[in-house]
């Protein structure tokens, strides 16, 4: 019994990675978003399925109300100087990952070598699945914790974890952090995203925000 038990706790990490990666195998073509996607995340899509990326076919483009439009690959994103938040990851539906370590891109980076044009109130997220948006404030995008994020849980991120690259808006409900991020454009106002457009909130401030009272991730 006692070799039984020892042997159970020495392969435990592996099992628990098995499964992980079964699971995330799996809600990658699950198209109803309830498949759990290990490490206490679930997988959530608004489209049927997804292509995913890599650093032959990805682009990021910057454009909108800025002087310099630009597109980025994979490896222009990864020569940039890099930022490593830790911070809870709280969902509008109720679970929450404590201590998720994000890096990648400052947003505000990004803006400032493009050169934001006066006019520009807002900012405009799209994503390579097609279907996907999400919107900041000119003023919420700047902050310090808002990333163009490439790695999570100090690995590359994944596919099933909107990768190659996911905004990261740490003290907002995660719906903010668009996953598959392809398109970052400013505006002069603010376009409500996929989910504020059926009702979620604008402002997605955790513990401020959708009628819930959850603890800031701040």
């Amino acid at each position: 019994m006692l070799g039984l038990g020892a042997a159970g706790v020495a392969s435990a990490p592996y099992l628990q990675r098995g499964m992980e990666s079964f699971l995330g195998a799996a809600a990658d073509k699950d198209p109803t978003g309830l498949l759990p996607n290990g490490g206490g995340f679930r997988y959530y899509s608004v489209a049927a399925s997804v292509p995913p990326k890599n650093e032959r076919n990805y682009r990021l483009t910057l454009d909108g109300l800025v002087e310099r439009p630009t597109s980025y690959t994979l490896d222009a994103l990864r020569a940039l100087p890099q930022t490593r938040v830790v911070r809870d990851v709280q969902c509008v539906t109720g679970w929450r990952v404590p201590d998720t370590p994000f890096e990648g891109v400052r947003l505000s980076a990004l803006l400032d070598a493009a050169g934001v044009r006066p006019e520009a109130r807002a900012i405009r997220f799209t994503c390579f699945d097609g279907t996907y948006s999400e919107s900041l404030t000119l003023a919420q995008a700047r902050r310090s914790d808002v990333l163009v994020c490439l790695r999570m849980q100090d690995k590359p991120l994944s596919h099933a974890h909107g990768g190659p690259v996911r905004l990261y808006v740490a003290p907002m409900y995660f719906y903010k952090s668009a996953k598959w991020l392809s398109g970052i454009s400013l505006t002069s106002r603010v376009d409500p995203g996929y989910w504020e457009e059926r009702g979620y909130d604008v402002d997605a401030w955790v513990g401020r925000s959708n009628g819930r009272d959850d603890a800031p991730t701040v």
